[in-house]
């Protein structure tokens, strides 16, 4: 049974309060070594979207009307990943085809969505809390925007720190992960507003 949480609630917990990325810590290597462009940052947040979108509403039709019914939950991991990567493998298809900038500067890091643990995270969570198709889908759509968020956002503020006078002690990895740090912090101060259990 579906847990009673407003679609709209569930939908900004997810973008900020349960930011699958600054909440949970989930996805970062992509996160982290994409952020320095933010051209690249902005088509990666996007494809973390459609994925996130897609496989979160594929994952729960296939949970409930393949894998329950059939008595083969156990396999939900493997079939988790099947429907992720075929995804991911159609996506990257398709910016190839669209954008040929994009896929270039995006590089090794689009088909490492497949293995980007915040998609299958976001699935795993579904199914767990026992969501809803709607509520699954909305939960999908807001974790890839919070994703998009704060990569966009790690994005302008590492862009304006380049600039600036920083001490070498905390150039480059150092003061990414203090500032990520941060992001986490004002993220979760919306937490007395909206929250996912």
């Amino acid at each position: 049974m579906a847990p009673a949480i407003h679609p709209i609630s569930l939908f900004f917990a997810s973008i900020f309060t349960s930011n699958i990325l600054l909440a949970n810590f989930l996805g970062m290597c992509s996160f982290i070594a994409i952020s320095k462009d933010s051209k690249s940052s902005n088509g990666l947040g996007l494809a973390v979207v459609v994925v996130l979108t897609i496989t979160t509403a594929l994952n729960w039709v296939v949970l409930n009307y393949v894998l329950v019914p059939l008595d083969l939950v156990y396999l939900r991991f493997i079939v988790f990943i099947i429907v992720i990567a075929s995804v991911v493998q159609m996506l990257e298809m398709i910016i190839d085809r669209v954008s040929q900038t994009l896929y270039l500067s995006l590089g090794i890091f689009l088909p490492l969505i497949t293995v980007n643990c915040a998609i299958l995270g976001v699935s795993l969570f579904m199914e767990i809390r026992q969501y809803s198709f709607i509520q699954s889908a909305i939960y999908g759509f807001g974790s890839g925007l919070g994703w998009w968020l704060a990569i966009m956002a790690l994005s302008a503020i590492r862009k304006k720190t380049e600039k600036s006078k920083v001490h070498a002690g905390l150039q480059g990895a150092g003061l990414t992960f203090i500032t990520i740090g941060f992001m986490a912090m004002a993220f979760i101060g919306f937490a007395g507003l909206l929250q996912v259990q």
